[in-house]
């Protein structure tokens, strides 16, 4: 079931919204050459728990870290780690908090040094079918012009949007009804969403620069491109108004 959202839950997430982006500005400063992704891990962590917050992934069904680092050709799910970060990297950082008994989650792609212009194309293109899609919604659209959105602009730019795993509603649970993907098929037509006021979603594009097919590493939660393509993912926490959507995560 769909639930949409009342001011008082929204403001709620607003605050663990805006410990999200403050914990993701913090990445960006921290993530550099010669830094391991364990130390993004503790620090983020600290700072959420000091802002109040709870980092909402750690044992998220076993999952052993607070936030996800995916290196590269790692699409999401990428366990924080004693490898270092090296200069022509992308490292992709996804953290969910817990205000309050309320979840907001977001994520970001961010170059390590120089980066080549095919890699950061990549990168720009994902941001942008982000903030494209959230620039279409608004209360009675349909479920399928969000996906439809990022999936046109994704493939007109030469890349392609990942099949196996979806943005989601959001709010008391981090993973919500309803799913979002990132592309448009028969399965999603049949059954389309139409979005209405107070709804809360978290819409991520993946998209991978080769394929989009997947696969998952012996950790049993890094999910990488199965060409070893560079991969990049954004993600926002949005609220559906009656003319536009509320990011709550910015």
């Amino acid at each position: 079931m769909i639930t949409c959202k009342s001011e008082r839950e929204i403001e709620l997430m607003r605050k663990a919204g805006r410990i999200v982006a403050d914990a993701l500005a913090l990445a960006r400063d921290l993530a550099k050459n010669n830094v391991t992704t364990e130390t993004l891990n503790s620090e983020l962590e600290k700072y959420v728990i000091q802002k109040g917050g709870k980092p909402v992934f750690k044992g998220y069904r076993g999952y052993p870290k607070s936030i996800c680092t995916s290196i590269n050709e790692e699409i999401v799910h990428g366990i924080p780690s004693e490898r270092s970060l090296k200069d022509g990297d992308i490292l992709s950082v996804d953290i969910g908090v817990e205000y309050r008994n309320y979840v907001a989650d977001a994520a970001i792609t961010i170059p390590i040094g120089v980066v080549s212009h095919d890699v950061q194309k990549l990168l720009n293109v994902c941001e942008t079918s982000l903030m494209k899609a959230i620039g279409i919604l608004r209360s009675n659209i349909k479920l399928s012009e969000v996906s439809r959105m990022i999936q046109n602009y994704v493939e007109s730019n030469g890349f392609s949007v990942v099949r196996d795993y979806t943005g989601h509603g959001i709010g008391r649970q981090m993973h919500e009804e309803p799913q979002i993907p990132n592309f448009v098929n028969d399965e999603l037509l049949k059954d389309d969403k139409t979005l209405l006021k107070g709804m809360a979603l978290a819409i991520e594009p993946m998209i991978c620069a080769g394929g989009y097919a997947t696969e998952v590493l012996k950790n049993n939660w890094t999910v990488t491109t199965r060409d070893r393509k560079f991969s990049a993912h954004y993600e926002h926490t949005v609220v559906v108004t009656e003319d536009g959507a509320d990011i709550l995560t910015k």
